[in-house]
């Protein structure tokens, strides 16, 4: 219920619910309570009435005119007896008396009031005057001395007595028709008002219960219909509007803690949907920039292809040339002039390794590259054959599986694969220790998952990382000779191929170098299968 009052109102709204409902029903009781004491007073007096009619009033008036008949049909009967001397007018005469005698009493039973029975009284004197002074005498002179002996006079004086009666009579007959008339009236009074009462508790029932359905529409259940009608928007995605529900105490509480909800989360809604804002223009820039990074390493690979392969022609010259210099004039110059020499010959061939090494490189994924099924046996055999020499001079052995999966790939970039990874296990070995190269191979999902592990002479855990990049050395030339592409190639290839590599740092002795390939014909999850990679050994390539 929303008002804007004062402090009766605040009162009203403090009511919870279950407080309503008890007001209600107690107004609804005693509103009952004084309808059935208005219904039953108004039927008491009803009946009452009905009672005093039907009970008193007509059974008096009844006994009545039995006596007034029982006095006439005396007075006849006795008329007759004078004037025949008959018996049956006599048996008529006491049969009358019999009947006054018992209407007289069921009319003091009726109607027992005092004024009834004084005016019943009159009539008994006058009608006990009547049988002394004129009847009773009668009676005794026609039975002695037979029919005709009453005196005109005598007649007269009877029928004066018997007026004075009937005069009694008629004043009794009036009192009672205005006895009637006053039951009567009462009677329909007590009905008019027992009407009344019943149409005005009818109709205060039925304005009470229009008036209890009104408040508990406006009180509890347009409340609970707003609330609801709230709860839906809030489900619905609309947290921008606020709850403003006001109603019973526990209905105004539920509002206040769905408001508390709804501005819960639309605080935690503008939270996210900043923090989305911001991930976007994160993303944005990250996509920029990946664009940019793709965009500079294209140039820096399209840069080291073209300047390899520029600088192989004139590298190719000043390493001839030094040769010749060296061939033709060995022993004819002093011994720093050989030694120079010698020194420029060296560093032409180690510059024509490394550009025929960056040119190798940079060629990786440009132009024509097969992808096609390829068993992984004939690269391996291919790279093997390449290292037959650096095999056959180190004693190194070789233990392979004795069948290779089949991939889709390019078998020539797969035996570089294998070459580098061979060749490092051979020539990073223990002094005094004949190297031992083992390649295994397991499926896990998608990916088949190899290995190639050695007993050389391992690196620190922290350079896992370090290895894979190009030009990155670990020991130096004198030790191990090599330009530090190798495996910065093996990292090209595999990850051209939708694979990954890395260094196996569980392993302990040695190194184990761990690279996944895609299995032919199987759809890869858009993501290389993880590699067992923590920290323990690595070292340099050729």
């Amino acid at each position: 219920m929303r008002t804007s009052g004062g402090a009766p109102v605040a009162r009203w709204r403090r009511l919870s619910t279950r407080a309503w409902f008890t007001l209600i029903l107690g107004c609804l009781g005693t509103l009952l309570a004084t309808s059935a004491t208005l219904t039953i007073w108004a039927l008491t007096a009803t009946t009452r009435s009905a009672e005093q009619v039907t009970r008193h009033v007509v059974p008096g008036l009844l006994a009545f005119h039995g006596l007034r008949t029982a006095l006439s049909d005396q007075e006849a009967a006795l008329h007759g007896y004078v004037l025949s001397g008959r018996a049956e007018f006599l048996e008529a005469y006491r049969a009358g008396m019999a009947e006054e005698t018992a209407a007289a009493g069921r009319l003091r039973l009726a109607l027992p009031e005092a004024g009834t029975k004084a005016r019943l009284d009159a009539v008994t004197e006058r009608v006990a005057a009547w049988r002394s002074g004129y009847a009773g005498p009668a009676l005794a002179a026609v039975t002695a001395r037979g029919a005709g002996v009453i005196a005109p006079d005598e007649a007269a004086r009877g029928k004066v007595l018997f007026d004075r009666i009937r005069q009694a009579l008629d004043a009794q007959e009036g009192d009672l028709a205005e006895r009637r008339a006053e039951a009567e009236a009462g009677l329909r009074v007590a009905q008019t008002w027992r009407n009344i009462i019943l149409s005005t508790v009818l109709a205060v029932f039925v304005l009470t219960l229009v008036s209890i359905s009104l408040l508990l529409r406006y009180t509890v259940l347009k409340p609970l219909e707003r609330l609801a009608s709230a709860a839906e928007r809030v489900t619905g995605g609309d947290f921008g509007r606020a709850i403003d529900v006001r109603g019973p105490s526990d209905i105004t509480a539920l509002a206040g803690g769905v408001e508390a909800m709804r501005q819960r989360i639309a605080a935690e809604l503008t939270v996210s949907q900043q923090a989305r804002r911001r991930l976007q223009e994160q993303a944005d820039l990250l996509n920029e920039q990946a664009v940019e990074l793709r965009r500079s390493n294209a140039e820096l690979e399209q840069f080291a292809y073209v300047a390899s392969h520029d600088l192989q022609e004139p590298v190719r010259k000043v390493t001839a040339f030094c040769q010749l210099l060296q061939r033709r004039y060995a022993g004819r110059l002093d011994e720093r002039a050989d030694e120079y020499i010698a020194f420029a010959v060296d560093g032409a061939k180690r510059m024509q390794t490394l550009i025929s090494e960056l040119l190798t490189f940079s060629r990786v994924g440009r132009g024509h590259v097969d992808h096609v099924p390829v068993r992984l046996d004939g690269p391996l055999d291919e790279a093997l054959a390449n290292l037959d020499t650096l095999i056959e001079e180190t004693g190194a052995s070789v233990v392979r599986p004795p069948e290779l999966p089949e991939v889709i790939g390019d078998s020539g970039l797969l035996c570089m694969l294998w070459q580098n990874l061979v060749g490092n296990a051979v020539k990073f070995r223990r002094p005094g220790h004949a190297p031992e190269v083992r390649i295994t191979v397991e499926r896990r999902d998608a990916m088949w998952e190899f290995g190639v592990a050695d007993n050389g002479i391992g690196v620190e855990p922290r350079f896992a990382d370090k290895i894979f990049v190009i030009f990155q050395r670990l020991h130096n030339r004198d030790e191990y000779d090599g330009t530090g592409i190798g495996l910065a190639l093996c990292k090209k290839i595999v990850e051209y191929h939708g694979g990954q590599i890395g260094l196996d740092t569980a392993v302990t002795e040695g190194t184990r170098f761990v690279f996944t390939l895609p299995v032919a014909g199987a759809e890869p999850d858009g993501h290389a299968a993880a590699l067992p990679v923590a920290a323990t050994s690595a070292r340099t390539e050729a």
